[in-house]
């Protein structure tokens, strides 16, 4: 254990947050120490064993969600003394410079390696320099015999390289590392890294032509220019081991090239996105048209317009790769896909809703593509579409453009269709209506986003024509067929993921179609005739020996059944329960044109919002001044009515005391006051009480 503590290497890596950075940090934080045997060499980026690097690094302060587990350390905006303290205390510090053509990472990058050369002479042990440029410092470089066809750049020949005008500070630090970080005894060495143009792992400079092949946003996928130039390109995984290589080997060359084997042109790489991912055809655009449908950005396009063939030999004969993308993209095409669908996780929704007519499916299955964004698939829609494509193929005005292999095949199918119209009264047999159907769903529209069937399959047979996938070999035993009738096999890429049936009273769907007006009942065949056969027809196919819900139940994707009983227009309930069920959205989402107006309407929202509740306050203030004058009014009635009655009680409890003195005193006082004003003594009050005194005698 403490041997492989030995081993562990610090190293720090800026810019964690940007597309390169992060997944060459997350390749180096996957090595794990080994020892410098050959054959175990081979397990470097194995899951077991101890990590071979402490991987550090600067991301944003604005990026507190984002997960670092890949990181020991983060520096958020770190200070320059901050930054050159966490530099000298990493093994290898390596910079990357090749996503951006702007001054600032290339300023900060050369000062980072001036101030490490300067306090080079306090190193205690060797550090590594690792500068990770771009082949853009080798867009003008041209072949030394270039009047010779097919003549190669060679990675020799890097000293003759020129730059694009816009990268000449990238190809002017690449030198400063060179000249620097040199001399078998220096303590900080250096390396400069050309890395080709980066794919893989969700994309970065080719995620454009990705994400419009996956949206099938145009008929045919856009290429800027004429597409004919040659771009040197890299897995990001690949250029992360050929650092990982470095740091591992320190090999005598210093300036390395890391591209992959391939030698594709821009026109080949997008056809094979478009071909994989999206409609198959691609369309060139005038280079200026990038810019205004803002697609690249014009640093970006001056990337996709490089033209270079390079030879390298360094990281083929003294690395030792386990490379992920060794044949380039057009090769490799089917895992690039994979690995940007698993990174966006742009996984495909499909569902199925089941009914009986007037129930709501296709209202719902409306509202459940615009929240998920899928593709609605109604029957009638389906076949018509089929019906005008193969019109299309056999009459259209340009036949010498359609093989004879399709032609033929369109016209059979087309008189196929014709038959069993005629012979059915207007309706297809399940087979033809079946395969059509599942032609649709096989689509890439349908499988990149996914769908929402609406209504169909109807029956058990119908399902299985469509999604069964058991091929019964003749010659299979009993054993086999019983366990096939256990665990029918079926086709997953389109089979739904998602089935809800949902089901009403007779009477409710009978009232909600009476309440229908007659122009919307007709063109929904929600007419008396045509509804009650529909409706029956329905209850008799729920109540077949197998029914359509069998069939799921038998794949072991259980139906969710939802009893309809309210006449919600907007399915609020229902559509709670089914998001809950099936989970957020799994795509894209809004376009920035929709979620400006996503935007515009929550803030409407939100003003009306307050607006009414602004009015509500309002209205339960001068409801509550309203009831405390009132209160008042009656307080001061009662006030009033109190002192009226304490009055009254005052004078009731006065009236015994008046009479008593009236009775016994008052005639005693009045006479001996009569005395005294005619006699008028010196002291009327001695005189008043003899008086009193001689009465009671």
């Amino acid at each position: 254990m403490g041997d492989n503590k030995q081993q562990t290497k610090r190293i720090f890596i800026n810019d964690v947050d940007r597309y390169s950075s992060k997944h060459i940090a997350k390749f180096l934080a996957s090595c794990v120490v080994t020892s410098e045997d050959e054959e175990e060499a081979e397990a470097l980026a194995s899951p077991e064993g101890e990590p071979a690097f402490h991987v550090v690094g600067t991301v944003p302060p604005s990026s507190k969600g984002e997960k670092w587990d890949f990181l020991r350390e983060k520096y958020e905006s770190p200070s320059s003394d901050e930054l050159l303290q966490h530099l000298l205390e990493c093994d290898v510090v390596v910079y990357n410079i090749s996503e951006s053509a702007t001054q600032q990472q290339v300023e900060e990058a050369t000062w980072v390696l001036t101030a490490l050369h300067n306090e080079m002479p306090s190193f205690k042990s060797q550090k590594l320099f690792i500068l990770v440029s771009t082949v853009m410092t080798w867009a003008m470089t041209k072949p030394q015999n270039p009047d010779e066809a097919d003549v190669l750049v060679s990675e020799e020949q890097f000293i003759r390289r020129r730059p694009h005008p816009a990268f000449r500070n990238h190809h002017s630090l690449e030198k400063l590392v060179l000249k620097l970080a040199k001399g078998k005894k220096s303590k900080l060495a250096g390396y400069v890294v050309a890395s080709g143009l980066q794919y893989g792992k969700g994309e970065d400079l080719f995620h454009y032509f990705f994400k419009v092949s996956w949206l099938m946003e145009f008929p045919k996928v856009p290429i800027f220019g004429q597409g004919t130039n040659y771009i040197p390109t890299i897995h990001v995984s690949d250029l992360g081991g050929v650092i990982q290589n470095i740091i591992q080997l320190k090999p005598r060359p210093k300036y390395i090239v890391a591209i992959d084997n391939s030698r594709n042109t821009l026109e080949d790489i997008v056809q094979m996105i478009s071909h994989v991912l999206g409609p198959e055809e691609i369309q060139k655009l005038p280079p200026q048209e990038a810019i205004a449908m803002k697609a690249f950005k014009p640093e970006e396009l001056e990337c996709l317009g490089i033209n270079l063939r390079l030879e390298t030999f360094i990281i083929n004969d003294f690395f030792n790769l386990s490379w992920t993308s060794e044949a380039g993209m057009v090769e490799n095409m089917y895992n690039i896909v994979q690995e940007y669908k698993d990174t966006w996780q742009l996984l495909p929704i499909r569902i199925l809703l089941l009914g009986p007519p007037a129930v709501g499916k296709t209202t719902l299955a409306g509202k459940l593509c615009h929240h998920y964004r899928l593709h609605h698939i109604k029957l009638k829609e389906v076949l018509e579409e089929k019906i005008a494509q193969l019109k299309e193929i056999v009459n259209g005005p340009n036949p010498e453009n359609i093989s004879q292999e399709i032609m033929t095949a369109a016209q059979t199918q087309l008189g196929n269709i014709h038959k069993s119209m005629k012979e059915n009264q207007g309706r297809l047999v399940d087979r033809l209506l079946c395969e059509i159907v599942e032609e649709k769903l096989n689509s890439k529209p349908c499988k990149n986003q996914g769908f929402v069937l609406d209504g169909f399959p109807k029956t058990y047979e119908q399902a299985k024509l469509i999604f069964s996938d058991v091929n019964v070999d003749e010659d299979a035993g009993k054993e086999d067929l019983a366990l096939m009738s256990k665990a029918p096999a079926y086709k997953q890429a389109i089979t739904p993921e998602y089935v809800f049936a949902l089901d009403a009273s007779d009477d409710f769907l009978t009232r909600r179609v009476q309440g229908l007006p007659e122009n919307v009942a007709e063109k929904m065949r929600y007419t008396q005739d045509e509804f009650v056969p529909r409706l029956t027809k329905h209850r008799q196919l729920s109540g077949a020996e197998e029914t359509v819900c069998d069939y799921f139940d038998q794949i072991e994707v259980h139906p969710l059944h939802i009893e309809v009983r309210t006449d919600d227009p907007e399915y609020t309930d229902i559509m709670k329960m089914i998001t809950r069920v099936v989970g957020p959205p799994k795509n894209y989402g809004l376009s920035p044109e929709e979620q400006e107006e996503q935007d515009r309407k929550k803030e409407e929202e939100r003003r009306q919002k307050q607006s009414a509740e602004a009015a509500e306050r309002k209205r339960r203030n001068e409801a509550v001044l309203a009831e405390m004058a009132a209160q008042y009014e009656d307080w001061q009635k009662n006030l009033s009515e109190v002192k009226r009655q304490e009055s009254e009680q005052l004078e009731v409890q006065a009236l015994p005391l008046r009479n008593y003195l009236m009775k016994y005193v008052m005639p005693s006082l009045t006479e001996a006051m009569v005395k005294c004003c005619k006699i008028k003594p010196e002291d009327p009050v001695d005189f008043l009480a003899e008086c009193l005194l001689r009465q009671e005698e």
